[in-house]
């Protein structure tokens, strides 16, 4: 069966989505989780929650899908065992530390891989599955072809986003609200900045990043053939209403396998941006796929909403009862859907001075379960004739035993616990960094940078395989490594692959990997694995992780404070980036073509300007059409480079992306003699500030 899983951002949501349909909710307690503008739940919430669902057959997903720094890895591993205390059926998460703190606190609660994982590909799956993870969330930028593929081939669950708002830039990929204001979506406050209007090299009253809501209620038995295991509804921001509705309608498309006029205005009226999209599950990428929310809803259509779980217990749960009626006793069995058996006992029945107790006047009455959880299915009554019972008596045989009942469906076997324990720490290196250098166009390795003899030269993947005279030219004068796609799906897998081929003959015998999924790959092709700043690596149980991935070394997350960034596990060489335009979005839609309707990105770049005046270039990413949002102040750290060599860092990186060449070989001069920080053209990022 398809699993409806529905969004709880407060028990009132909870309530909302159990009442209505859902299979399944997920919830957020605390601080860990990507939606910490939620009310979420407490530790007393999370066990009535937890309670409350299971006794109405509902399961419950704990987020734990946020970014976490070493100081806070003690009061995580606390959430976690109390979680599993309370029954929780499984976790989602991001941070590969957390994945093995939920592996060795509560080994046996599955796990589930976050959106905020980035998974859009087969490998990235396989990789997740050799992890212990039981499920993943795949990209919402992935296409029905592209489900379908992965589901055949995939040895664990797949969960797919049917419905709720789309963020502009891959899951787990963007930087753009932690950059302007500290407000980090990898940390669970994200503070929307892609719903802001923006214009082209100018502001404009437009909103080149802002999506409509993604819906696929049209394509529910399609995905149930496909084998995909859950339907994820998003809202865990949204109030209980537009809960209660959007669960109500996919509840009735999965039990009808139809959709009705109605149900699409329900689901225009609960919430809306000029409509819905179904842009990347069909193929249809573009700008029809843009909105902003206009209206605020209708009060009357949201107090009808809170009508179908306010004071309200919709009998979800069938049950069967068994009752034996004999001259010296009564009693009463219930049994639920899984097997388990209440019985009670009744007082002895008295002989019927009219009309005796037939098994179709007892039915009539036990099966009066309104109120409660559960829906009668069937009854069997063995009754001796000529007695009789009383309609009070029965009605209490009933209560009893579902209330009996409702206290073994709320009980579970606590899973195993262990406690938590520190993650092993490596110190790093000592003394000044290396330098390292990252290049986006071949015209940027210029003779001076190639003089300084950086310890890692990293050059796009596609540039090196387009031009193998540089390739070989390269790869003897210094170490080169290959940047490949922070993005690259399953279709593109095979290009990449006969790529690396061709770099690696020439050559060239290390990447640079910034998703999960492009590991297994490279790995495969013998090519040695250096770790980017997308796998957001944040605390010292995800650079542990790294050395159990054997990479060479990683790129510490750019949301990274220099104190911990310090005091991080140096468990494989560590860099960050020193110079350069943060990259802080990585989008499927083309931003470029957005600027003139028709895709241009192979010709240029161009900019996107805020209500304040700042300027964010947009690149093309690689030779796919997908864009890259950058920064418009070049974050500048070469005047402070006594700092960073007390942080045990392996190397530190100049990020190349609009300069020149000239504006190239500036760059270099200042590494070798610094330029003072000019704050107006520069920043010194989150290393200083942190986030909120």
């Amino acid at each position: 069966m398809l699993e409806l899983l529905s969004p709880a951002g407060s028990m009132e949501a909870l309530k909302a989505a159990v009442q209505n349909g859902a299979n399944a909710v997920y919830l957020g307690c605390g601080t860990f989780n990507a939606r910490q503008g939620a009310r979420n739940f407490t530790s007393q919430t999370l066990a009535e929650a937890v309670k409350y669902c299971h006794v109405r057959g509902v399961a419950v997903h704990l987020t734990l899908n946020t970014l976490v720094s070493d100081r806070e890895t003690e009061e995580l591993g606390s959430l976690i065992r109390h979680a599993a205390s309370c029954c929780v059926d499984a976790f989602i998460v991001q941070d590969l530390g957390v994945v093995q703190l939920c592996r060795h606190i509560a080994p046996n609660v599955p796990i589930h891989g976050s959106t905020q994982l980035t998974i859009h590909s087969l490998p990235g799956v396989l990789l997740c599955a050799a992890w212990g993870m039981s499920r993943v969330v795949l990209s919402r930028e992935l296409s029905r072809e592209e489900i379908r593929y992965i589901c055949d081939n995939s040895p664990i669950e797949i969960e797919v986003f049917a419905h709720g708002a789309l963020c502009m830039c891959y899951s787990g990929q963007c930087y753009l609200s932690a950059a302007i204001g500290g407000r980090s979506g990898n940390r669970g406050r994200c503070a929307q900045p892609c719903r802001q209007s923006y214009g082209y090299s100018r502001w404009e009253n437009r909103y080149p990043l802002s999506l409509k809501d993604n819906c696929l209620i049209e394509y529910l038995k399609e995905l149930e053939e496909m084998g995909v295991a859950s339907l994820k509804l998003e809202g865990r921001m949204k109030r209980p209403e537009y809960v209660a509705a959007v669960t109500q309608c996919y509840r009735k498309a999965l039990d009808t396998g139809s959709v009705t006029r109605e149900m699409r205005a329900t689901l225009m009226n609960a919430f809306n941006r000029q409509g819905f999209t179904d842009g990347y599950y069909t193929g249809n990428v573009g700008k029809t796929m843009f909105g902003t929310r206009e209206d605020k809803g209708d009060e009357a259509f949201f107090k009808q909403m809170r009508q179908s779980y306010e004071a309200v217990e919709n009998s979800l749960v069938p049950v069967t009862f068994r009752a034996e009626i004999y001259p010296d006793g009564s009693r009463l069995t219930v049994t639920d859907p899984e097997g388990r058996s209440c019985t009670v006992y009744g007082p002895t029945p008295e002989a019927a001075r009219r009309l005796p107790l037939t098994e179709d006047l007892f039915a009539a009455r036990v099966s009066k379960t309104g109120g409660t959880p559960y829906r009668c299915e069937d009854v069997t009554a063995l009754i001796s004739p000529g007695l009789t019972l009383s309609a009070a008596a029965i009605n209490s045989l009933r209560r009893d035993a579902l209330d009996q009942l409702t206290a073994l469906r709320a009980r579970r076997d606590v899973p195993t616990l262990r406690k938590t324990r520190k993650f092993a720490h490596f110190s790093g290196f000592r003394g000044a960094p290396a330098l390292t250098v990252q290049v986006t166009s071949a015209d940027q390795i210029t003779g001076r940078l190639l003089k300084m003899n950086p310890s890692m030269l990293y050059v796009p993947l596609h540039l090196l395989a387009a031009d193998t005279k540089l390739c070989r030219e390269l790869t003897r004068k210094t170490e080169v490594a290959a940047v490949l796609p922070r993005i690259c799906h399953d279709g593109d897998l095979e290009r990449l692959r006969m790529s690396l081929r061709t770099v690696r003959d020439h050559g060239v015998k290390a990447v640079l990997a910034g998703n999960l999924g492009l590991l297994l790959p490279a790995r495969e092709l013998g090519m040695r694995i250096h770790g980017d700043y997308g796998l957001n690596i944040y605390n010292s149980g995800a650079m542990n992780a790294a050395r159990d991935l054997e990479l060479a070394s990683v790129t510490l997350s750019f949301e990274m404070t220099l104190p911990q960034i310090r005091d991080v596990s140096k468990s494989v060489p560590c860099e960050i980036l020193a110079y350069g335009r943060l990259p802080l979005m990585v989008t499927e839609n083309c931003l470029i073509r957005g600027l003139s309707g028709d895709c241009t990105c192979h010709l240029g770049s161009t900019r996107l300007t805020d209500k304040t005046g700042a300027d964010f270039p947009v690149i093309k990413d690689g030779n796919s059409c997908r864009s890259i949002l950058l920064n418009g102040k070049k974050l500048y750290w070469l005047d402070r480079q006594e700092d960073l060599s007390r942080l045990g860092l392996w190397a530190t990186r100049l990020y190349f992306t609009t300069e020149n060449a000239k504006e190239v070989d500036q760059v270099l001069g200042s590494y070798t003699t610094p330029a003072p920080f000019a704050p107006g053209n520069c920043t010194r990022g989150l290393y200083l500030r942190g986030l909120e």
